[in-house]
C-alpha cells in the first residue's frame, strides 16, 4: 500500500455504517430504519461493499439477511468501529461547547490544599457541566505536559518564558525556622545574616532553589544544603524539627511549629498562567479567563 488508505478501504470507509446497521440488525428493513435512509439506498450501499471486496456478505434468510463466513469475518473486525467513531464525534463535539467541555489543568505542589480547590469550586458553580482533568506536579513537569499537549492550562511559578502566559501575581517568599531556633525571635532579617545557617531545600532542578542559590550569591556566600526534599510539606517537617532554616512561600495550611521571618528586599516570584499553543476550546478558554480574573484572590486569601 502506496498510499495512506488503499483503494479498498477509501470505498469502504463511507458505507460502513451501513454494513454494521445491516449486519447487526439482520434485516435490511430495520436497518434502514436505523439510519433513516430509505430501503433502496441501504440495499445499493450493501451491493457497492460486496462488489468493493468481491465477496458475498449477506444472505436471505426468511425475511431477514444473515452474514456469510465473510460476512462474519468483516463484521467481527469492524463491528466496534462505527461505536467508537460516534463516540469521537459526540466526544469532539463536546469538548467544543463551552458549556461541557473538558479542561486538562494543572498546578504546582506549592497551591492546591485550600486555594485550587476553592477557586475550582467556584468555577464549578457557574459551570458546572465542564469536566476538568488535575494534575498536581512541580513546574518542569507541568511545563513539559503543556509543550506535549498533555494539558490545555497550567499555573506555574514562574511561567517558562517558551510558553504563552498570563502573569496572574506575585508570591511572597519568607525565612521558615522551628520555633526553637535562635532567629524565632525576629520578624525580618536580611539574607546577608544567614551565611553560618543550614538550608533544607529543593532539589537544583527546582525553581524556588534556583532562587535561593541566586539571591545567596547576592548576598555573598553559597548556602550550605545538607538536605535536598522534593516535598514541601516534608520540606517543611525538616525545618520544624530544627534540622535547617529554608525559603518558603506561605503554606496554604500554617505549621503550627514554624515561625515566619520576612526578608529584607524584593524576594517574590511570578505567578503564572500558561497555555499551549494550540488554538483552545471554548471550554478552555472560559476557564483560562475565570482563572485570569479570580485566580489571586483565592490564592492570596488563602497564604493570609
Amino acid at each position: 500500500m502506496d498510499g495512506y488508505l488503499s483503494a479498498e478501504v477509501e470505498a469502504l470507509a463511507p458505507l460502513l455504517a451501513a454494513f454494521d446497521a445491516a449486519a447487526g440488525e439482520g434485516h435490511i428493513t430495520r436497518a434502514a430504519q436505523v439510519l433513516g435512509i430509505p430501503q433502496s439506498s441501504l440495499s445499493r450501499r450493501l451491493k457497492s461493499v460486496e462488489k468493493t471486496l468481491g465477496v458475498q456478505l449477506f444472505q436471505p434468510v426468511g425475511r431477514g439477511v444473515t452474514l456469510t463466513p465473510a460476512g462474519r469475518e468483516l463484521f467481527e473486525r469492524t463491528r466496534h468501529l462505527v461505536g467508537a467513531l460516534d463516540d469521537a464525534v459526540s466526544v469532539v463535539r463536546s469538548n467544543a461547547d463551552p458549556e461541557s467541555g473538558l479542561v486538562r489543568f494543572g498546578f504546582p505542589l506549592t497551591l492546591g490544599p485550600v486555594s485550587i480547590p476553592s477557586l475550582l469550586a467556584d468555577f464549578h458553580s457557574s459551570a458546572p457541566r465542564i469536566r476538568l482533568h488535575l494534575v498536581q506536579a512541580h513546574g518542569e513537569a507541568l511545563a513539559a505536559q503543556v509543550r506535549e499537549g498533555l494539558l490545555d492550562l497550567a499555573v506555574m511559578i514562574p511561567a517558562p518564558a517558551d510558553l504563552p502566559a498570563t502573569v496572574l501575581g506575585h508570591q511572597r517568599i519568607h525565612l521558615y525556622v522551628a520555633r526553637t531556633h535562635r532567629l524565632a525571635d525576629r520578624d525580618a532579617i536580611d539574607l546577608g545574616d544567614l551565611a553560618e545557617e543550614s538550608f533544607i531545600a529543593s532539589p537544583p532542578t527546582y525553581h524556588l532553589r534556583h532562587l535561593l542559590d541566586s539571591w545567596c550569591a547576592e548576598a555573598g556566600f553559597i548556602p550550605r544544603v545538607p538536605f535536598e526534599i522534593t516535598e514541601f510539606e516534608t520540606l517543611r517537617a525538616f525545618v520544624a524539627h530544627g534540622l535547617g532554616i529554608a525559603l518558603l512561600p506561605e503554606p496554604e495550611i500554617p505549621h503550627p511549629d514554624l515561625h515566619r521571618i520576612a526578608l529584607a528586599g524584593p524576594r517574590d516570584r511570578s505567578i503564572g498562567l500558561v497555555a499551549g499553543n494550540h488554538r483552545p476550546t471554548p471550554a478552555v478558554a472560559r476557564l483560562h479567563d475565570y482563572l485570569a480574573t479570580h485566580a489571586m484572590a483565592h490564592i492570596d486569601k488563602a497564604a493570609s
